[in-house]
């Protein structure tokens, strides 16, 4: 395969016909080798338009979604994002090719350490690692300028917004199959948040959430 026809098509056929037209967005797919982040055993899938499988029944998004969350979200240079569910660490090292600091949390100790190699071997250092369930937020470092929830939540815990600055954003796909959304949610105030509604998807659940109750009181 040569990677970097396989890198220019999937960036051309997939991402850019998917209203991702940021330049600053399709320059960093070149730099941030998506490729060292896929597990050996789906290299040949590295560039493919599919949810790649990872340890402890994770995946990754598939390429479209990932470039266009962080279109949507514009990190800036100075900013700290947390993010949640680290899979492979490919989310991660996007961030923080934008971002001053990414703090990631992830639930399985065996993709935490797959995450953790991948990420040195990248040469990403402003990226920490954390072990645990981050589904409610992770205080340490918080409040965060950006919060990415890498797996589909059936609602927005409050926890999570509260984690968020005044002013900063919180990307998460909302709902349970199949009807489930990704949004960008703005926190305007200490109590209110703005919704915007991006696009329709699906997603894996986010190991760790917490279901919702489906008594009616």
């Amino acid at each position: 395969m040569n990677i970097e026809q396989a890198r220019f098509n999937m960036i051309e056929q997939q991402i850019r016909p998917w209203n991702v037209l940021d330049q600053d967005v399709l320059d960093m797919l070149h730099v941030v080798k998506r490729e060292q982040f896929v597990p050996a055993a789906y290299q040949n899938l590295a560039f493919a338009d599919v949810e790649i499988p990872l340890p402890g029944g994770e995946a990754m998004f598939n390429p479209k979604v990932e470039a266009r969350i962080m279109q949507e979200l514009a990190v800036k240079k100075h900013e700290n994002v947390l993010e949640i569910g680290t899979g492979s660490g490919y989310m991660a090292a996007l961030l923080a090719h934008k971002a001053r600091h990414v703090t990631t949390v992830e639930i399985q100790p065996e993709a935490a350490k797959l995450a953790r190699e991948n990420l040195a071997r990248a040469g990403v250092d402003n990226v920490t690692v954390e072990e645990g369930n981050g589904a409610a937020g992770w205080e340490k470092g918080a409040p965060y300028d950006v919060i990415v929830v890498s797996g589909a939540l059936p609602v927005l815990p409050e926890a999570l917004v509260k984690q968020v600055k005044v002013g900063g954003r919180l990307a998460v796909i909302l709902g349970e199959a199949p009807a489930m959304s990704f949004n960008i949610v703005t926190r305007t105030s200490e109590t209110a948040t703005d919704t915007v509604r991006i696009f329709e998807t699906i997603a894996k659940p986010l190991t760790g959430a917490q279901a919702p109750s489906r008594f009616q009181f």
